[in-house]
């Protein structure tokens, strides 16, 4: 028997986990405290990237279990309401996995524009939940600044997961 067969299982079990550990990754990284003002608004979308890309592309990979359990986390170690981004998570997950046949396989600007609309929509759901929870008005210029550099920074993100996709994963599979 060859050597790697033997470990063929624990092989597709850690290629199954990247995706899952990738996005962990960009929630844990949201939450350091940057020297930048709005830095950490910034690489917390980082997150809603990964999702979207997993759940676009391998959604197998990025069960729904796994992004309401990724939300809780960030909930809870960014102290906002707890529930409050698994349900804008859960949100991007079925939005995304259903609209994803109209997106695969078509050019780059339809899938970033197709981002641009997701992030949009998660965002004003979090700053109204975010108001409502609060009861008060929150200022909507950190949300909106972090939206606007989130969109910018996509290709760059993008680029990163498509590479360690190819790499340790292999081509996506449209069902």
């Amino acid at each position: 028997m060859n050597f790697l067969s033997d470990f063929a299982w624990l092989i597709r079990y850690l290629q199954s986990a990247i995706p899952i550990v990738i996005t962990l990754f960009f929630v844990l990284l949201g939450q350091l405290q940057m020297p930048l003002q709005y830095l950490s608004d910034i690489i917390t979308g980082f997150a809603v990237i990964s999702i979207y890309y997993w759940v676009m592309f391998r959604p197998e990979l990025m069960p729904i279990i796994f992004v309401f359990f990724l939300g809780i986390i960030q909930d809870s170690l960014s102290g906002a309401p707890l529930g409050l981004n698994s349900l804008v998570y859960l949100f991007i997950h079925a939005l995304v996995y259903n609209q994803r046949r109209f997106i695969v396989g078509k050019s780059f600007w339809l899938f970033w524009g197709g981002f641009a609309i997701v992030l949009v929509l998660a965002v004003f759901c979090t700053w109204c939940l975010a108001s409502i929870v609060r009861g008060s008005y929150l200022a909507p210029e950190a949300a909106v600044i972090g939206l606007i550099m989130t969109i910018i920074m996509f290709p760059a993100i993008v680029w990163l997961l498509g590479n360690t996709q190819r790499r340790f994963i292999g081509s996506a599979r449209f069902y």
